[in-house]
């Protein structure tokens, strides 16, 4: 792992740039170190250095964690393969002209959480050699795909927060059942791109014994920031 560039922020907090092998990434780390790791994923492949993102960070390590992101294969600024530019330009034709997306999203999800999971695990064993970082290991993040693949192939991670507002294929909603982490689970009830019964049906698939839902009114980009809040509490009552 190498760092590339360091900034300190309010809060004591320091963010670094890094890149291991392929995989750029960012880390947040707050003064009080070692401090527990959040794995922070932005839905579907969007960029590492997203404002949402970003900020979700921020806010975290000066709660006292350790935060990282990356750039998943596929994801962000890595390169894409021809099928992966295909199914973009399938999607992006499909919503604009109001047909169904199901398969599209079907046949380009899949095989990205194939591709960002073991890039995900790499980053990992990365960052729990680093000094400033410890376990246990938290996953906070809009991707809840990849989420739950990591949740069942990585048990070092012990809680989970996902948002249910991106597209989660066959395969995951199957694995979901051998979820078995505690989860806070957020549902935007009016999300025009996530069909609430599906968000739903996949919470209810979980097989945690604790696992919470929180849903507000409003749409995709609606999340409440208490919610953010809220999430770190959770995520402190299993990680500290």
């Amino acid at each position: 792992m190498q760092f590339a560039s360091e900034q300190r922020l309010d809060n004591d907090i320091v963010e670094r740039e890094f890149t291991l092998g392929e995989i750029p990434g960012t880390l947040w780390t707050p003064g009080s170190a070692p401090a527990p790791l959040i794995l922070m994923a932005h839905n579907n492949g969007l960029p590492k250095d997203d404002p949402r993102l970003v900020a979700r960070a921020r806010y975290t390590a000066a709660c006292g964690y350790a935060v990282a992101t990356i750039d998943a294969a596929g994801c962000g600024d890595r390169p894409r393969s021809a099928a992966d530019e295909q199914a973009r330009a399938d999607l992006r034709r499909a919503m604009q002209a109001g047909e169904p997306v199901d398969d599209i999203l079907e046949s380009f999800i899949g095989p990205l959480i194939e591709k960002a999971a073991p890039d995900w695990q790499t980053t990992l064993d990365a960052l729990l050699e680093l000094p400033e970082v410890s376990g246990p290991v938290g996953y906070s993040g809009g991707w809840t795909a990849l989420g739950i693949r990591l949740a069942v192939a990585e048990p070092r991670i012990a809680a989970a927060g996902f948002f249910a507002g991106g597209y989660v294929p066959r395969a995951q909603r199957e694995e979901a059942r051998q979820v078995t982490i505690p989860l806070l689970f957020l549902l935007q009830w009016d999300d025009e791109g996530n069909p609430r019964q599906r968000a739903l049906d996949l919470f209810d698939a979980f097989g945690s014994k604790e696992k919470t839902l929180h849903a507000n009114p409003g749409g995709h980009t609606g999340t409440p920031w208490f919610e953010l809040e809220d999430g770190v509490r959770f995520l402190s009552r299993h990680l500290k």
